[in-house]
């Protein structure tokens, strides 16, 4: 436990003086539906810097996944939009790149890991030919030497008889296989930045541990920056260094997992947190959840969105949005109440 707790001491110290890689700076996604406008991300700014593993967790719906495509540049336009922030990668604002420079981006800097990878493989191509792929596009080597290269990446994630698999197709593999091929293309051109969408929600629960240390290793190997996306704040706990809490399109709570997981700022975050099943409690207890539903992002109630649900609401929240303050060192919260609130826990 002790060399397990200096080691995630040190990576945290690591990632605290390195250089920021990634900055979102106020960005707003929207999508235009029969139902109304829906406001996916709402002024939701965050950084990443060099090795660091940074974690964004909410329900479905909360704004996440449209975060990370926003970042990729796969928002689908329509109905999608991005109408304001901005994304700096490499001294770059993203928002200004070209298709032809976001595609050069796209794998080669920076990748990405979907929750499904059955529906992210080609069911017609050979996992050789796929993970080969963004090796011949972005680093312009050779088929044959592509595909060396292949068989190195899959027997790096784990995979049995790696030279063999090259000439699988992804319908003869399992979800834990297939999840590792995802990982070996993602990390085949060593990006500086990997985003993990809900990479294990589709795997059982002994695959998930393996694809996650698996994950943590391989970023670590190559020094890759690591965004987890995640509704499963055991995974914070164990890998990440900082988190993100969002809620209604918007961050409602940021520090270091240390300090979010010991000191919530946010009744949103707490009641998450209480929500997961612990090794010391009570067999016959029940587990707490949040009362009452996600909100209606077409409809969303005046002032603070998770008001309705809140247990410690007050009359200031039902009127007015709380903007993210200063809890404690490198802490926010979004909280009319949070000094109160923090006072109960």
């Amino acid at each position: 436990m002790t060399t397990q707790t200096n080691t995630e001491n040190d990576a945290a110290a690591s990632a605290d003086s390195a250089s920021t890689i990634l900055e979102v700076k106020n960005l707003s996604t929207q999508f235009r539906t029969r139902a109304g406008l829906v406001k996916a991300v709402d002024d939701v700014s965050f950084s990443v810097k060099e090795r660091e593993v940074l974690a964004i967790v909410g329900e479905s719906g909360c704004g996440k996944s449209v975060t990370a495509l926003s970042v990729m540049g796969l928002i689908p336009t329509p109905p999608g939009e991005i109408v304001g922030g901005e994304i700096m990668f490499g001294g770059k604002d993203l928002l200004q790149a070209s298709d032809d420079e976001m595609q050069e981006i796209r794998g080669g800097q920076m990748g990405m890991i979907f929750q499904e990878p059955m529906t992210s493989l080609n069911p017609v191509m050979t996992i050789g030919k796929q993970v080969a792929e963004p090796l011949r596009i972005h680093l312009g080597l050779s088929k044959a030497a592509a595909r060396v290269r292949a068989g190195e990446l899959l027997s790096l994630v784990g995979l049995p008889d790696p030279l063999e698999k090259l000439d699988d197709y992804p319908h003869q593999m399992s979800g834990g296989q297939r999840q590792r091929v995802m990982i070996a293309m993602a990390m085949s051109c060593e990006p500086k930045l990997l985003i993990a969408d809900e990479a294990t929600t589709a795997l059982d629960v002994t695959v998930q541990a393996q694809v996650l240390e698996l994950l943590i290793r391989v970023a670590e190997e190559f020094g890759t920056a690591l965004i987890i996306i995640t509704h499963n704040l055991g995974i914070v706990a164990r890998y990440a260094h900082r988190v993100n809490v969002m809620y209604a399109g918007k961050i409602r709570e940021s520090g270091t997992a240390a300090d979010v997981y010991k000191n919530p700022g946010h009744p949103y975050t707490a009641g998450l947190l209480s929500s997961v099943p612990s090794l010391m409690q009570s067999t016959s207890g029940k587990l707490q959840s949040i009362e009452g539903e996600i909100p209606d992002l077409t409809d969303l109630p005046s002032g603070c969105a998770f008001g309705p649900r809140c247990p410690y609401v007050q009359d200031r929240c039902r009127l007015e949005d709380p903007p993210l303050e200063n809890v404690g060192d490198d802490h926010i919260s979004a909280c009319w109440e949070s000094a109160q609130f923090r006072g109960t826990t």
